[in-house]
């Protein structure tokens, strides 16, 4: 019985060590969905976005601290550790009018003072990843870039 017992424990240990490395993996995943979604959210209802590339907005870097740290100077404590502001990517996504299908919006009226086209949607993703990498002991495992993304329709005005 003892011999028995002694064999198994290090299956048992691993298994249950495995479990917990899993839902570590998830709870972070669902943080980090959690995240742009509410980047996402916050911007699909905002007036007055420059859209442009390079521009800076004010809104957009105030969306991405407002998911990080639950305020919009990012005066608060980051809910998830090692995720900055660099590594959101916001994108404007307009409907084709031929196919239908979304896609990337024009750019070419951003030199002008009307600016670029008016969003039908926009995608909040972590294009790189979010790095986890899973410890079980005695057993070396490749990081995993964790990537969601999120999509809203956008109601503000441009």
């Amino acid at each position: 019985m003892v011999l028995e017992t002694a064999l198994w424990m290090p299956v048992l240990f691993l298994l249950i060590t495995g479990l917990i490395q899993f839902g570590k993996i998830t709870f972070i995943y669902y943080s980090l969905k959690k995240t742009v979604n509410t980047v996402a959210d916050y911007l699909a209802v905002q007036s007055g976005i420059n859209f442009c590339p390079d521009s800076g907005d004010p809104t957009i870097a105030a969306a991405i601290q407002f998911a990080l740290t639950g305020t919009t100077d990012g005066s608060g404590t980051v809910a998830i550790l090692d995720l900055t502001p660099d590594m959101i990517v916001v994108t404007p996504q307009c409907i084709d009018p031929t196919t239908g299908a979304p896609g990337t919006c024009d750019t070419s009226g951003c030199s002008t003072p009307v600016g670029a086209q008016r969003p039908d949607y926009i995608q909040v993703s972590i294009p790189n990843g979010y790095n986890v990498t899973p410890r079980i002991p005695y057993i070396l495992l490749d990081t995993i870039p964790l990537k969601p993304q999120a999509v809203a329709a956008f109601g503000g005005a441009s």
